[in-house]
């Protein structure tokens, strides 16, 4: 297979560097895997068909990378191993459970490959295409161009290679926002780990094997939508905050995945996707917003969606402190993806595709996903089973499902009359995955700080000149990374300086469980015990 390839070295995108981190540190997993599956009944041309996803695995590059760090810096490379296209005799076996050993194959980000194709011949006019990718590499918008450029390539019509380095672009245009960026949040965003929902027994910000219950939003949601002048998405989340207020969530911000793509980058696969919290205005210097009509609500929610957008290229952590690398921004996620049209043609097939498989991973502790198609909205909400039950998530899920029947019947009711649940308590133990602040306040700043029998520790004192030249300002030695603004790129950064100047390869791990410098000696002390 001839594969255009990227550069030997080209920066990797920030939503990149964040997943790579993530997984380094045990916390991503089969969350981020992606899978599709296209259906075929009829005479399919198996060579053909694999031939066609070589096709677009050349036309586009982004799928035969791998990802690899270089003295601090992430970069993009040439997979070792190129994506994978092949065919399997699956005659007279379960097809699920087929599917399901491909979904949970883990991919290997520093060899590749981070997507392959398997071909499942069920029948001799029976077969099943299983696509898998690492979400690096692939977003939910991706799924439609797949499919797109398959039925072209199996057709025999050209492919146009994507587009050169949208990624350098990309960040190019994080880096001109970032001040901005900084500058919105600052009155926007409060780390708020505290969730209330039916029988939550606490809240997890971590993926995890996940559960999901499946449903469909009825389509008088469309004309409720248009009365009021936001769109079903914008009216849909407005209704999930109306549940979560109703639950006992004051405040709350609910992870929104927000499409990054231009013009330029609309048709390419790839990781064009950047999750941003949306909080619920208030109306007015002492009012609420939920004290008004739900049409109110609904637009206070599409005007502050789109102030949100404006710096939709702009990871959270890059713009503010204090946010460690976690799988969910909070417990609560939505993701919403438009699909317009019929699922492209195969000549001679008759071709289903399903586009909302599970990975039977959840990215935190409840996440709504949503496809918008002409044959209506397909919802999911995936779960955490461990914090919270089926019966209880089914329970949301049918508050939701009343309360969106009563906003299509009057969208400019007052939300106080709208059918929404009683209040819930709320669970008193710590997001699962998140430490607890231990670290004693009032303590002044010094790098070469004492341990607690009153002897310096060993390599305090380097590892805080490491830290100071990461993060440009003096460090004190029990000081958190992340509340000091360090990211996924400061890790990076230490962990090259760490290993150039001490002769150590730090663990991820450390920078879960002590992310200050104090932690980070301790851990090389204890690695040059080891190889002594």
């Amino acid at each position: 297979m001839s594969v255009t390839l990227v550069g030997g070295g080209e920066q990797a995108s920030l939503a990149q560097h964040g997943m790579w981190i993530t997984e380094r540190m045990g916390a991503g997993g089969r969350v981020y895997h992606m899978p599709v599956a296209v259906w075929f009944d009829g005479p399919l041309d198996t060579d053909r068909l694999l031939a066609a996803c070589d096709a677009v695995v050349e036309a586009h590059p982004a799928l035969a990378i791998a990802l690899v760090e270089r003295d601090g810096v992430l970069v993009r490379v040439p997979a070792a191993v190129p994506p994978l296209a092949r065919l399997e005799d699956a005659s007279g076996r379960d097809p699920a459970g087929l599917i399901e050993r491909e979904t949970a194959l883990a991919p290997d980000l520093g060899t590749g490959p981070l997507a392959r194709f398997t071909l499942l011949r069920l029948a001799p006019e029976r077969h099943v295409l299983v696509f898998v990718a690492h979400h690096a590499v692939f977003d939910g918008m991706s799924k439609d161009i797949l499919v797109r450029d398959l039925a072209a390539a199996y057709a025999g019509r050209p492919l146009p290679t994507a587009y050169g380095d949208a990624v350098a672009e990309e960040n190019a245009q994080v880096a001109e926002r970032l001040d901005a960026a900084a500058e919105f949040w600052r009155s926007r965003w409060r780390d708020r780990p505290g969730l209330a929902l039916p029988g939550l027994v606490e809240p997890s910000v971590r993926a995890a094997a996940g559960a999901a219950v499946d449903f469909s939003i009825a389509p008088d949601v469309a004309a409720a939508a248009e009365r009021i002048g936001v769109t079903r998405f914008e009216l849909v989340l407005a209704a999930l905050h109306t549940l979560l207020r109703a639950y006992g969530n004051d405040g709350a911000a609910v992870a929104v995945d927000l499409s990054t793509r231009t013009e330029r980058t609309r048709d390419h696969i790839g990781l064009f996707v950047n999750e941003l919290p949306v909080t619920v205005p208030s109306a007015g210097p002492a009012a609420d917003a939920f004290d008004g009509t739900f049409a109110d609500l609904a637009r206070a929610v599409r005007d502050e969606l789109r102030a949100v957008y404006r710096f939709r290229r702009v990871p959270l952590a890059r713009a503010v402190g204090g946010v460690s690398p976690r799988t969910a921004l909070t417990p609560v996620s939505v993701s919403y993806r438009r699909r317009d049209g019929d699922d492209p043609a195969f000549p001679g097939l008759r071709v289903s595709v399903d586009r909302m498989m599970f990975n039977q991973a959840v990215r935190g502790t409840l996440h709504l996903q949503m496809v918008d198609g002409p044959d209506g909205v397909a919802a999911r909400f995936q779960y955490n089973p461990e914090v919270l039950g089926r019966a209880h998530c089914e329970s949301v899920t049918g508050h939701l499902l009343a309360l969106l029947d009563a906003i299509a019947a009057r969208p400019d009711a007052e939300i106080a009359d709208l059918p929404v649940p009683e209040p819930v308590p709320e669970p008193v133990r710590a997001p699962a995955g998140e430490p607890a602040d231990t670290s004693p306040a009032g303590t002044t700043p010094d790098p070469g700080a004492a341990s607690p029998a009153g002897e310096a520790l060993p390599y305090a004192r380097e590892v805080g000149e490491i830290w100071g030249e990461v993060l440009g300002r003096d460090v004190g030695p029990d000081e958190d990374l992340f509340d000091l603004g360090g990211h996924s790129l400061s890790i990076t950064q230490i962990i090259a300086k760490v290993r150039e100047r001490l002769d150590v390869e730090l663990s991820f791990d450390v920078f879960f469980d002590a992310p200050t410098i104090n932690g980070v000696a301790e851990e090389i002390a204890h690695l040059k015990e080891e190889g002594c």
